[in-house]
């Protein structure tokens, strides 16, 4: 059950970025034990009592609903833990596994600014399909906010091309990665993309599915396409 929070062989769909030119940077741990796709104050007030409010300030609606920076459900709703945990926990978590993750993320975006001017991040998750709404694909730029139309719109495009339901926004604008690395008018873009898993894999056992090998080739080629077509398309954005 916490596995199906996870966006299983979503690495493994993507791994031939390298080959394409691309760094890919790849989560070593589990997000239902911290989500690096929250902010380090997306505390959860029922899983970490009233100190939760005195870190954030403000809790999340993501936080609320129990898909903070730590997970307080899984699966369908279900309790991860029988109670509350301390904020150390929290902290242990964040410095063992968060904040590595993220200054890797970092050292590759700062280092594409360094010898191109520009840096363009692409977010991968996955999606269950009963939130999919009969979507394959779901583009995040936070409706313009941190990609470039130019790049939101050659993603779509060439999703499409791979014969591929693609929607925008809807129901995944984006989350922290997006909202924290994406910034056009500095020329930096985020963009999040998020896979139905049926198309891959059962997602009940996670076993991957037949299809599998066919989506990972579209998605290869979307890739290649897009990393050869980077430049052009950050220099239009501009």
């Amino acid at each position: 059950m916490l596995r199906r929070s996870e966006d299983a062989h979503v690495d493994a769909l993507f791994e031939a970025a390298p080959e394409c030119g691309a760094p890919l940077v790849r989560a070593l741990f589990p997000r239902s034990l911290i989500d690096p796709n929250r902010a380090e104050t997306e505390l959860d007030p029922v899983l970490f009592g009233p100190q939760a409010h005195a870190i954030a300030g403000k809790v999340t609606p993501r936080a609320a609903a129990g898909l903070g920076l730590i997970a307080r459900l899984a699966g369908e709703g279900a309790l991860i833990y029988d109670g509350m945990i301390p904020l150390s926990e929290a902290g242990e978590r964040l410095n063992r596994y968060y904040r590595p993750y993220h200054a890797a993320l970092s050292a590759e975006l700062a280092a594409a600014r360094t010898a191109f001017g520009s840096s363009v991040l692409i977010d991968c998750h996955s999606m269950p399909s009963a939130s999919a709404r009969g979507a394959d694909i779901v583009l995040g730029d936070r409706f313009g906010a941190s990609c470039a139309p130019s790049i939101t719109a050659s993603a779509e495009r060439l999703f499409r091309t791979e014969g591929l339901k693609v929607v925008r926004n809807r129901p995944y604008a984006g989350g922290f990665t997006t909202e924290h690395h994406g910034c056009p008018a500095e020329d930096r873009h985020a963009l999040q993309i998020e896979i139905n898993r049926a198309l891959y894999m059962h997602e009940r056992t996670l076993e991957r599915t037949a299809s599998f090998d066919a989506l990972k080739a579209s998605i290869t080629r979307v890739i290649a396409q897009l990393v050869g077509t980077g430049a052009e398309m950050v220099q239009a954005a501009e």
